[in-house]
């Protein structure tokens, strides 16, 4: 067969006699690319129009779909109706470990609703992706993972876009001990349970441009909704700022060897509803994942095979392989849910948002929510860690767009911005006396998902040629004001023990994209329009 660019291939194959089928050109199919609205958030906005005017450079027809933040999610992760979409994954404190971002491109979590919902699978990807996360050794651990991020780039499943610095405020005046963290700056589990009022009022007003995709802990998809249900749902173990594993509900955790692990309950917890926290709530949570459609969570419980009842405190859960973040990061992670409530709902992935149980044993008892507008918290004075909380109510108020937000920090309607702030806002922010400005890097990523079931986006070279074609530096130096560092891995590099440096970073470079085109045999029209 001859092979190389399109003409210089079908004149060599003339000359040397060499039968030529002429097929018909067809032109590439228009691309849509589905992105934030303005208002939520102009960097992704603004940058899909970057992205949209160089592919159309490239021959490509594409045009960009704003769409409403709720309606993305749905159409990205529970439909996978899409072919490109931009989205973001937030760095949790439990995401420093690699399991969850490289979950993302395992195939697993293609299914509906999964965190693979460009549908990248690759057998040599999947089998290290499973190997590493068995393996205890850190050293042999770091070099499978810096693999895996080898195995990826040169396939472009997505484009990592950048990693966004989370640049929030805090009014001083009301507040202090307010502890930044890598990746969540001040919205995070601990500052509600750690900040000290200043003055009479003992709520803690937060103020954000998004409410939760959903308040059901068998259907949230976004950090939105699980940073807030992290409050009110209370896990065996949490992770520190320091990311130090800290027993929560469990007073001890034991490896009794790599495939089992032995959780004791403290004494005396209890539901807000006054029922008392068993090994069988405990069991039922897990299990109850375990059997649902719900893929969040996938990545973290692949492992695990049953979990028994030793008594009415004690759980054993077995898993089917070793898994090195099983002990860290699952039972950080996944929420003890009331089985006394649970048990009686047999499709919890249908409830209505009215029916949905908001029911803890979180240090905060659900308290008011209001659609796209406002949310409450109390302090939940029979939670175990009450008396070191000093605050006696969290509350959220929901703006319209970051605009919102930021007005709402100067004025004092609000004591921390839970999002971070636009280029433009931080000097601002800096200039008001009341305000103090905290800046973190972010070890999440934006991305650009392409959807491999789609016709030509199946074709890696097609991915390669488009990811070439990003100029993720004019991004981070024009729409983030150089707040940011462009992006090349799933695992960033502030996070550097597991993030690969080395791997192919496919940079911008429109000759190079073209070239990736010609060489795959893609041509261009009298007309300019890439076609195949």
């Amino acid at each position: 067969m001859c092979r190389g660019k399109v003409a210089s291939r079908l004149a060599l194959c003339l000359a040397l006699g060499v039968p030529v089928a002429l097929q018909a050109q067809t032109a590439v199919e228009p691309i849509e690319i589905i992105t934030t609205t303005e208002a939520y958030d102009p960097i992704r906005y603004e940058g899909a129009y970057i992205i949209a005017e160089a592919w159309r450079e490239l021959g490509l027809d594409v045009t960009v779909s704003p769409t409403e933040f709720s309606t993305l999610l749905s159409k990205f992760y529970d439909q996978q109706d899409f072919a490109v979409t931009i989205s973001g994954w937030s760095g949790r404190v439990d995401r420093l470990d690699p399991q969850f971002y490289l979950g993302t491109l395992s195939s697993d979590n293609a299914v509906m609703g999964a965190n693979n919902p460009g549908g990248y699978s690759n057998p040599e990807y999947d089998k290290l992706f499973e190997a590493q996360s068995r393996e205890f050794d850190q050293t042999k651990r770091q070099e499978m993972v810096h693999k895996l991020q080898e195995i990826a780039a040169p396939d472009a499943p997505l484009a990592i876009l950048f990693h966004r610095d989370e640049v929030v405020a805090y009014n001083k005046n009301n507040f202090e001990n307010m502890k930044a963290m890598a990746g969540e700056a001040l919205y995070s589990e601990w500052v509600p349970m750690e900040a000290k009022p200043l003055t009479e009022r003992k709520t803690l007003r937060y103020g954000g441009p998004q409410s939760p995709d959903n308040i059901n802990p068998m259907l949230a998809n976004t950090v939105w909704a699980w940073k807030w249900m992290r409050l009110y749902y209370d896990r065996l173990v949490r992770l520190t700022p320091d990311v130090e594993v800290k027993n929560w509900m469990a007073e001890s955790v034991t490896a009794i060897d790599e495939q089992t692990i032995e959780v004791k309950l403290r004494e005396g917890l209890t539901f807000h509803d006054g029922m008392p926290v068993t090994s069988a709530d405990v069991k039922f949570s897990y299990d109850y994942l375990v059997n649902s459609d719900y893929g969040y969570f996938n990545s973290y419980l692949t492992a695990l095979d049953n979990v028994e009842i030793l008594d009415d405190l004690t759980v054993r859960f077995n898993l089917n392989a070793p898994s090195a973040p099983f002990g860290s990061i699952t039972l950080s992670q996944i929420s003890i849910l009331p089985k006394h409530i649970w048990e009686k709902i047999e499709n919890p992935m249908e409830l209505a948002p009215g029916d949905i149980p908001t029911v803890g044993s979180g240090p905060f008892k659900f308290s008011q929510y209001t659609l796209g507008e406002f949310m409450k918290l109390d302090k939940f004075e029979d939670h175990f860690h009450a008396d070191e909380i000093a605050i006696d109510s969290v509350e959220f108020q929901i703006f319209a767009d970051s605009e919102g937000v930021f007005t709402a920090i100067q004025t004092g309607q609000i004591d921390v911005t839970a999002w971070r702030m636009e280029a433009g806002q931080i000097p601002l922010a800096e200039q008001n006396e009341n305000l103090e400005v905290v800046s973190v890097p972010d070890f999440g990523y934006y991305h650009l998902t392409y959807n491999l079931r789609k016709p030509h986006f199946e074709d890696v070279a097609f991915r390669r040629a488009l990811t070439k074609a990003i100029d993720r530096e004019r991004i981070v130096n024009v729409l983030l004001d150089g707040r940011g560092e462009p992006g090349s891995s799933v695992i960033a590099p502030v996070n550097a023990f597991w993030h690969n440096a080395f791997t192919e970073r496919l940079d911008y470079d429109m000759e190079a994209a073209k070239t990736e085109l010609e060489e795959a045999g893609y041509s261009w029209s009298s007309d300019g329009k890439l076609q195949k």
